[in-house]
């Protein structure tokens, strides 16, 4: 087909007619014009809508909560000096630390942070650590697991 001035017609679907609301049964929407029966909502002028001085109050009366929050739980930190509290050849965890009253009961993780010299000689399991906290464990001849 050739294209010419009368066969120009838009894409199908592009222009859909508008439904005149209101305009009896025989419109489509006729009777309650899709308001549904009775009520504020219904009726000319119905429904409660915010106004421009509701609006500001309520923005005002809203608490001023700013910036962000992990869900995720932070690990608590245990200081390298606090491990002096076990033994030689101890096993530390997170149920050890916990008995220790070293970190809370909610705790799910913990870390070791914290530099300088260690003379205990401990295995570490399951705990993280940080790189100078490491160096000293192991230099005192204790291991991370």
């Amino acid at each position: 087909m050739t294209l010419t001035l009368h066969t120009l017609a838009p894409k199908h679907g592009a222009r859909t007619k508008s439904f005149r609301i209101g305009r009896g049964h025989g419109s489509g929407r006729g009777k309650t014009a899709g308001k549904g029966t009775k009520g504020q909502k219904s009726r000319t002028g119905g429904g409660k809508k915010l106004k421009l001085k509701g609006l500001k109050q309520m923005l005002l009366s809203f608490p001023k909560n700013r910036g962000f929050q992990s869900r995720y739980q932070k690990s608590a930190s245990v200081q390298l000096k606090r491990l002096e509290a076990f033994k030689d050849g101890e096993i530390v965890n997170l149920a050890s630390l916990r008995k220790k009253g070293m970190i809370k009961r909610t705790d799910l993780s913990a870390k070791i942070v914290g530099s300088g010299t260690f003379g205990k000689k401990l295995v570490i399991e399951k705990i993280g650590a940080s790189a100078s906290a490491k160096a000293s464990i192991e230099a005192a001849g204790g291991s991370i697991k």
